[in-house]
């Protein structure tokens, strides 16, 4: 188990509501909004500690299982049990919760859980359980997805776009201090991990889409959500949630019409 304290300061959050083209949220009353804890309480490894991927090798939960496994964010839940303020130290726990080997179409499969536990004052904040899925490195030889851009799909009443062009994925990495490289290194992307463009966090979907449901007024306290298949930033991202109900289904496509992302997002009912 890990454990990082610090004092929550105010502008990692007015950062990320400029890259979401949102409001800053009222941080002394309402604090932070589902999800927006991800700028907060980071690993920060030393250069010398990442890998050729960008992701650290050694000094942070988890570590790859094996040497050149590559790591994918497969989904994860959070459940917001109170705010977390701005001014004030915070404390995140981290610890491994199961890992679990198994065998798909591309090899041998790690599957790792992990457990944030977020702190404040007078008890916990926030719980978060990601999934992470470790694979072996593969030739690039077949590119995920296309590098030409389908058939736009028109929006439905329910969805609206968001950019996620290359600046947007680079802010996003810096923000959050992540530094895979799929996701603002193109060459990389194409020629190491064979993606003909450069990956959509799926944190960002996930940040998507539980703020589509804020955008509705309501107050989004838990996500369950999961990554289904690769975004890439040519393809464009449009996100879709219902304006009403306590338990809302959201999802992620991209301008063809692909379903990229998923969850479900809880709300106060009433």
């Amino acid at each position: 188990m890990t454990e990082r304290t610090e004092v929550l300061q105010p502008e990692p959050a007015v950062a990320l509501a400029r890259l979401l083209g949102v409001p800053p949220p009222n941080l002394d009353t309402d604090g932070l909004p589902l999800l927006w804890h991800w700028v907060y309480l980071l690993d920060r490894p030393l250069q010398a500690d990442l890998g050729p991927d960008g992701h650290p090798v050694r000094g942070v939960v988890p570590a790859p299982p094996a040497p050149g496994r590559r790591r994918m964010a497969a989904g994860g839940r959070v459940t917001r049990t109170g705010p977390l303020v701005v001014g004030r130290a915070a404390t995140r726990r981290t610890e491994i919760v199961s890992t679990t080997d198994k065998t798909g179409r591309s090899g041998p499969l790690t599957f790792v859980v992990v457990r944030h536990t977020l702190s404040q004052d007078d008890g916990v904040k926030v719980i978060e359980e990601q999934d992470i899925v470790y694979r072996d490195a593969a030739p690039a030889a077949t590119p995920a997805g296309s590098a030409t851009a389908a058939t736009p799909v028109p929006l439905e009443a329910d969805e609206r776009a968001f950019p996620v062009d290359p600046t947007v994925l680079f802010r996003f990495s810096a923000l959050t201090y992540n530094a895979h490289r799929i996701h603002y290194d193109r060459d990389y992307a194409h020629d190491v991990e064979g993606y003909p463009g450069l990956v959509v966090h799926g944190p960002l979907q996930a940040l998507v889409m539980a703020e589509a449901v804020r955008a509705t007024g309501a107050t989004a306290t838990a996500i369950d959500y999961r990554v289904v298949a690769p975004l890439l930033h040519h393809q464009g991202l449009v996100v879709r949630s219902p304006a009403t109900g306590s338990s809302r289904r959201v999802s992620v496509r991209d301008h063809g019409g692909r379903v990229t992302a998923n969850g479900l997002v809880e709300t106060p009912a009433g």
